[in-house]
């Protein structure tokens, strides 16, 4: 009897759990679908499961959501793609659910099995499920079936097809923004199964409709449609049908949409190519950069790097520069700290004269800004000025600028200003570093907060890799291994962090010499933090330093910090010594 019983066992266990309060077991249940159809076999899985599902109306969104991800991949339980219609029901209820995710998902789904369906399987029931949902009273169908048609549509006959763009067309034209902007923001995807013919007439009628809608949230998802459609279409006809759309949106009564082309801008001038961009989109680009809506002005902003290596440097000169100062003094710190964010990139495409004559006074301007955000920015991206005006301009003009942002009172100005050291070290060279920079970095290292004295420690690593154990000995050693006996046992810690990040750049003899005595010493300390750091430093130095080194100094030193009286100290001790010992059963 038990043997007759056990295949009913999973889809009873199943439909208890599904009917179940409990919401937590409801979703266990669905997430374990696939084990539950493999327990079913194929056939029970077509004839018992997939209709159990699609009449189970849970009213749990998560519950849905779930059930329609699991679906999606359901193909290989119900017996391959010759079966793959039969998952098509319970996902078509569920893309007419009023939660937006489920739909969502659902869609996803759909489109995952419709991909894989084979072609005489797609017109018998995908594309009648397409147009039921296109027809469907209720909005949320409609606004599900704008995803499918790129799905359905290369497979349709032929006067399936003409029927496919129709339904498209009314459904860009439908009752119910939120349809319209489904049907907008699939457009691209459609448009892009849909013969090059039909493409200049159908599609590009579909598409002037929805720039030309009433609501702003419909034309803005045109706006994306431009550039999906003008990659689609040759240059000719894009210059015809979708550069005086782009024109017009750049000047559209609702700044959202202005905002829209402000970001898309870039990938716009692409679909329509170098010269309608320099004669008819330079005037439209201009305009955004001086919007009166701040949003539009800091989206502009942040493309205008890209903008200019679409144009030739004259044109970037006379028509972005002005636009550029403006900016710069821009009333939104926002709007300064997008342009400070890619203004730099505008060097290598300007060249030296004009970098320096007119790029360079923004540059400065900036890197006093009140905002941190901004001087941020700035620093972040040094290189790329270094690179076009040479180093001896750079330290002239913008080094006093640096020295002064190391003591910004922003903590995070100053971390990057750390992070940009040892980029600067190199460009400068050596001796124009100890001059300038050498006490900076010093300096850093008594900094009151943690991550700037951490930074440093780094620094510290990088600046004797780059000038070499030679130059760090006379300029960095002395001067760290000095710091040991601060009163404060914080600034004590950072500096033993800075011994075990130089011992392995600086070899075995010096750490041996100079850095390993500092630390023995350190072990003596009155605070046990820095007792346990020391345990920590000694275990990291043990590689690094002779085996003789490790009998005599190292493995007494741990031995008396494992009987120390705090635990922690005792801890890290005996972890140093366990270390040491495999180092040496190693060797």
């Amino acid at each position: 009897m038990a043997m007759v019983d056990e295949p009913l066992y999973p889809i009873a266990v199943l439909i208890d759990e599904l009917k179940n309060e409990d919401i937590q077991l409801r979703l266990n249940s669905i997430r374990r679908l696939s084990t539950i159809a493999r327990a079913l076999g194929e056939e029970r899985t077509r004839k018992e499961l997939i209709p159990f599902l699609s009449e189970n109306n849970d009213d749990d969104d998560e519950v849905l959501l779930a059930m329609a991800e699991e679906l999606g991949v359901f193909i290989p339980y119900v017996g391959g793609v010759e079966y793959a219609n039969v998952l098509l029901p319970p996902l078509e209820t569920l893309c007419t659910v009023e939660e937006t995710c489920v739909r969502d998902k659902a869609v996803e789904s759909l489109c995952r099995i419709g991909a894989q369906m084979r072609e005489q399987d797609l017109v018998e029931y995908f594309i009648p499920l397409v147009k039921r949902l296109a027809a469907g009273e209720w909005f949320t169908a409609r606004v599900s079936s704008c995803g499918l048609f790129h799905i359905a549509y290369p497979s349709a006959p032929e006067t399936s097809k003409t029927e496919l763009r129709t339904i498209y067309g009314q459904l860009c034209q439908d009752d119910m923004p939120m349809v319209r902007r489904s049907a907008a923001t699939n457009l691209g995807k459609f448009a892009a199964t849909v013969e090059a013919a039909h493409l200049k007439t159908d599609i590009m009628s579909i598409f002037e409709d929805l720039t030309q809608d009433d609501q702003d949230s419909v034309r803005l998802l045109a706006v994306e449609g431009c550039a999906a459609l003008g990659k689609l279409l040759e240059p000719q006809d894009c210059v015809a049908h979708i550069l005086p759309v782009i024109v017009s949106f750049s000047q559209d009564k609702s700044w959202r949409v202005r905002y829209m082309v402000a970001n898309q801008l870039y990938e716009l001038c692409e679909a329509v190519g170098p010269e309608p961009t320099r004669s008819d989109l330079v005037p439209a680009y201009v305009r955004l950069l001086r919007d009166n809506e701040a949003e539009v002005r800091i989206a502009a902003a942040g493309k205008v790097t890209k903008f200019c290596r679409i144009l030739n440097p004259e044109l970037a000169i006379q028509h972005i520069l002005p636009c550029v100062k403006e900016l710069s003094t821009d009333s939104s710190q926002h709007v300064r700290s997008a342009l400070a964010s890619v203004i730099m990139g505008m060097a290598p495409v300007l060249g030296k004269d004009a970098t320096i004559e007119q790029l360079l006074p923004i540059f400065l301007s900036l890197l006093k800004d009140e905002f941190p955000d901004v001087r941020l920015n700035i620093i972040s991206k040094l290189d790329q000025v270094n690179q076009v005006i040479g180093i001896d301009l750079l330290s002239q003009s913008l080094l006093p600028a640096i020295v002064e942002l190391a003591e910004d009172r922003h903590w995070r100005v100053r971390l990057a200003i750390i992070e940009y050291i040892p980029l600067l070290a190199s460009q400068l060279g050596v001796g124009f570093f100890d001059d300038k920079l050498g006490a900076l970095c010093m300096q850093w290292l008594k900094d009151k907060v943690y991550s700037i004295r951490d930074a440093a420690a780094n620094n510290v690593k990088r600046l004797a890799e780059e000038f070499g154990p030679d130059w760090a000995m006379q300029h960095i050693i002395p001067q760290v291994l000095d710091m040991i006996n601060n009163q404060h046992y914080l600034y004590r810690m950072t500096i033993l962090h800075a011994i075990s990040l130089l011992a392995p750049v600086m070899g075995p003899e010096i750490t041996c010499s100079k850095l390993l005595p500092v630390v023995i010493n350190a072990s003596k300390d009155r605070v046990p933090n820095i007792k346990f750091n020391v345990a920590k430093v000694l275990q990291s130095l043990i590689p690094i330093v002779d085996q003789s080194v490790v009998e005599k100094t190292v493995r007494p030193c741990l031995v008396e910090l494992s009987e120390d009286p705090d635990v922690d100290v005792r801890f890290f001790a005996t972890q140093a010594l366990q270390s040491s010992d495999q180092v040496m059963m190693s060797t």
